[in-house]
């Protein structure tokens, strides 16, 4: 009954977030990944060591400023931003920014587990109800949608390739630990990134 429905009607299943961190790297080439505090970079760093990502160490709340600097640095390059709920919440208003701003190449991925799992398991605010997606469009950010199944997040991620609008994913997912720990040497993280998002040509219909 329930996978007759249209996506938007059925409920949110609880994924797995290194699964899906690894389904977002598969479809990548040349794109930007931030990767957000704790295990949202960890995931990443265990999906495959691309130059091309960005492994964020102890800066909580800045996942998706970073990533909105890079899209526009480099508007011919898509940028992901892979954030928790805990980070998201500290700096909500980044969306009003980000839906001011309209970089076509940015999209964002929010992992909720609804706690502060790195530091605990605390509750974040989404375990009494906040609604992330909700926010982000009362932000102004248009296309922000609930992936409902893994079906659906890579539906939206291939969307997200192509799309001429900034988008937000909000994934509910498990509290399973990390596939891995990302390499603890901030300079080398940098000077790897840098070098990794050299300048690209311009994307089809964009001038140089």
């Amino acid at each position: 009954m329930t996978a007759s429905l249209p996506a938007a009607q059925r409920p949110l299943k609880t994924m797995k977030r290194s699964e899906l961190t690894r389904m977002l790297v598969e479809k990548l080439k040349d794109e930007a990944v931030i990767g957000g505090i704790g295990h949202s970079n960890f995931d990443l760093w265990a999906a495959g060591q691309r130059p091309q990502n960005f492994y964020m160490l102890g800066s909580m709340g800045l996942t998706v400023p970073i990533a909105l600097g890079v899209a526009l640095a480099q508007p011919a390059r898509r940028v992901f931003a892979l954030e928790g709920d805990g980070s998201l919440l500290m700096q909500l208003g980044t969306l009003g920014t980000v839906a001011a701003l309209r970089p076509a190449n940015l999209a964002i991925v929010v992992w909720d587990n609804e706690s502060y799992q790195i530091t605990g398991a605390q509750k974040t605010l989404t375990a009494h109800g906040t609604d992330l997606v909700a926010i982000a469009r009362g932000a102004g950010v248009a296309r922000a949608v609930w992936a409902h199944d893994e079906a659906h997040f890579g539906a939206w991620i291939d969307e997200a390739l192509h799309a001429d609008a900034p988008m937000m994913i909000g994934v509910k997912t498990d509290t399973s630990p990390p596939a891995g720990i990302t390499e603890r040497d901030p300079s080398r993280i940098r000077a790897r990134f840098m070098e990794g998002i050299r300048p690209v040509a311009p994307l089809a219909g964009e001038h140089a």
